[in-house]
């Protein structure tokens, strides 16, 4: 008897390795095998086998297959298998996998009969807008537990109907054991042909049932709760409260190195985490349960390390209910995210990074939606023993780990001290706080400062202050938009000989002795302090500040003269001016936000 597990990544895959290892020894002869679509696009050998194990699968489960080159990559073998196979059964996928289900006499083709009129009528109306979508996404996990005990007395083609909702049961469980009980439960009921003597000798227990809204923590003695009272002590002289959240299903198969990579670096912090999760892909629950109190937010800060839209995943998202969430909260909202798609050594070594679908995803979407500083804190080892490129920590996995996620501790460490600072900044005195505003400069030396496309920078810019001003912050405002544009672009600009105002003058020792990336910038711009915004012995650092604002022009990138090198150039490091400028706003005046006005960093 082979089993056939395909879905969409890797997280189960330790877990599927016990339960094989498991079944072998009760049924001598039963193997489950699982592959994972995210690896197909990088490594053919991987698909092919999957082909294989179709092409001689007797029960195949397919599910989180909803991106179209993944469909397409499978589709013609499931398509080829469904009629020889045993059973069939898909859910959480696209249209056309689910339909290729086949459990006994029930076939998901499409056909309107009385069991799909039955079950449209308990599962009521689709709500008209947003904000009907939780309690409806609720009510469906509660109608998924009653459906199989309404069917079990409905005799026929119904039972077939039951255990595909009790497959459904066992998978949004997934846990080890729900993953084992949901094969021995199909080889018991399904099995066929010369494996039919394996439905008597297999026995199965129902889905075990998990918090749908809970909290994780290595240290808590079962891992979840469903109370955060529960969850280890703050650390000592606590310095804030950060509302992580995590996927349930990679909470329940166990597959939890990088989020206890994350938790350990915040709590080295000094900051409490909540990490919380709930059923499905809308985090509204637990945002609700566990991140809000008597109808304000009960954190300072919320991390997101699910990858994806706090409503919605893969395949869709709810832009206005995220927003509206998010809002209710009102504290600043990070997206961090795994690398689904390719192993850790594959991404350190990429000129690209992130593929295509990762950054859409895991970066664009969650950034319409109001997320800051997308940022990978872990992925995969490839088994190989071979060092991730990614930074220079060249951290080795053991092959050992392979298939279990990991986090990165160059990047966990990096996002730790973001959001501490996040916190830090939302717990202060709004008089107390330092600005940096960057404005566009873009090609630089050539009138552009504070021009962006049809955009009245600077009135804008002029609003903003007095707006800060009145809002209780430090702010010297000039007196118009004209005044402020002059003092930006024109200031001491002539007599230091500069594109804008000076703000500050980096001698060439101090950029050599602060600068970590040295190296690798000389080696591109040559001799500290190069030939951007520099007069040959100190950097200059364009624009003014007023009171606690600094309001910066955008420095120069260094390839304004080569627009082809400027879009291929690989190494692509800093001019010194670049670095030196967002080096000097982290150190002096000692801003803690940074605004960008048209122009970014990275």
């Amino acid at each position: 008897m082979r089993v056939v597990l395909i879905t969409l990544d890797n997280h189960l895959s330790d877990a599927v390795g016990r339960v094989n290892a498991s079944l072998s020894r009760e049924m001598p002869g039963v193997t489950l095998a699982i592959h994972a679509a995210s690896g197909w696009a990088s490594n053919l050998a991987a698909l092919n086998a999957c082909h294989d194990d179709i092409a001689t699968g007797d029960i195949i489960i397919a599910n989180m297959l909803f991106i179209e080159e993944h469909i397409l990559a499978v589709m013609p073998a499931l398509q080829a298998r469904r009629e020889a196979c045993d059973a069939m059964v898909s859910f959480m996928s696209a249209g056309e996998v689910i339909k290729l289900t086949k459990l006994g006499r029930y076939q998901m083709d499409g056909a309107q009969g009385p069991f799909v009129t039955l079950l449209k009528k308990l599962r009521g109306a689709k709500p008209e807008n947003s904000s009907g979508k939780a309690s409806a996404g609720e009510k469906q996990i509660a109608m998924l537990k009653r459906l199989p005990k309404i069917l079990r007395f409905i005799p026929g083609t119904a039972q077939d109907v039951r255990a595909y909702f009790l497959s459904m049961q066992y998978w949004l469980a997934g846990s080890e054991e729900n993953i084992g009980n949901l094969v021995r439960f199909l080889i018991a009921k399904f099995a066929d042909g010369p494996r039919r003597g394996l439905r008597d000798r297999v026995t199965f227990a129902a889905p075990k049932e998990y918090p749908e809204v809970g909290v994780y923590h290595p240290r808590l003695p079962a891992r979840i709760s469903n109370v955060a009272d529960k969850l280890p002590a703050p650390p000592a002289g606590r310095k804030g409260t950060v509302g992580l959240l995590l996927m349930r299903s990679y909470v329940l198969s166990g597959d939890t190195g990088h989020y206890d990579g994350v938790i350990a670096a915040f709590e080295q912090r000094g900051l409490k985490v909540i990490p919380a999760f709930a059923t499905g892909l809308d985090q509204r629950p637990a945002i609700d349960k566990f991140f809000m109190a008597n109808g304000q937010s009960a954190i300072d800060a919320l991390v997101s390390l699910s990858g994806f839209s706090p409503v919605g995943g893969p395949a869709y998202n709810d832009a206005k209910s995220a927003e509206g969430i998010l809002a209710k909260l009102d504290v600043p909202y990070v997206a961090a995210h795994p690398v689904e798609f390719q192993t850790l050594q594959e991404w350190g070594a990429s000129d690209r990074g992130l593929l295509p679908v990762e950054a859409t995803m895991m970066v664009a979407i969650p950034e319409l939606e109001g997320s800051t500083g997308p940022i990978v804190f872990g992925d995969r080892s490839d088994g190989s023993k071979g060092p991730c490129t990614g930074c220079e920590k060249a951290c080795v996995f053991p092959a050992t780990t392979g298939r279990v996620i990991q986090s990165c501790s160059d990047r966990t460490t990096m996002l730790a001290s973001r959001v501490a600072k996040l916190v830090s900044l939302r717990r202060s005195a709004r008089a107390t706080r330092k600005i940096a505003i960057v404005i566009f400069n873009f090609p630089p030396n050539a009138g552009n400062t504070g021009t962006a496309a049809y955009l009245s920078v600077f009135e804008s810019l002029h609003n903003t202050l007095k707006a800060m001003k009145a809002g209780g912050y430090t702010v010297t405002a000039p007196p118009s938009a004209d005044v402020l544009r002059e003092a930006i672009t024109g200031g001491n600009a002539k007599r230091f000989g500069a594109n804008a105002n000076a703000a500050a003058r980096i001698p060439a020792d101090d950029h050599v002795r602060r600068e970590k990336w040295l190296g690798a910038i000389e080696r591109q711009w040559g001799p500290t302090p190069g030939k951007q915004q520099s007069d040959g012995s100190t950097i200059h650092v364009l624009g003014a500040q007023f009171g606690n604002v600094f309001v910066g022009v955008q420095p120069a990138f260094g390839y304004e003269g080569d627009p082809m090198r400027l879009l291929f150039e690989k190494g692509f490091a800093p001019a010194h001016a670049f670095s030196g400028f967002y080096r000097w706003i982290t150190r002096f005046p000692s801003p803690t936000p940074y605004c960008s006005g048209g122009s970014r960093p990275d």
